[in-house]
């Protein structure tokens, strides 16, 4: 993992734990299985599986697309890295059943007057 994707790692997971008090997030094992994402995020009765990229090129190693599939059709699973984060994170919302108002970075933030 480079530097630049695990700094984002790092961040991220401490944005969800702060959005998701109480969750319990576990950073799963490459080595273990081929192409299992990065983490597994329980939260009450549900989970998600995040797959960590530093960004939207990189490249997807052997079987990531798999789990990532096979694992969204039980929960949720995606791909993060810093273009789609928020979209990631809202979607996480979503899935866990938080209702909140989205989250904008404030470069889309407009103006109403």
């Amino acid at each position: 993992m480079s530097p630049s994707e695990n700094h984002f790692k790092t961040r991220t997971i401490k944005e969800i734990e702060k959005i998701f008090p109480g969750s319990i997030i576990l950073h799963l094992d490459p080595t273990d299985i081929q192409g299992i994402p990065d983490i597994l995020i329980l939260y009450k009765n549900k989970w998600a599986a995040l797959e960590f990229k530093k960004s939207a090129t990189a490249k997807l190693r052997p079987n990531q697309l798999y789990y990532l599939t096979t694992m969204d059709r039980m929960s949720y699973a995606a791909l993060i890295f810093p273009e789609n984060k928020e979209q990631i994170l809202n979607e996480l919302q979503q899935t866990f059943g938080f209702r909140r108002k989205p989250r904008l970075s404030k470069s889309k933030q407009i103006p109403l007057d």
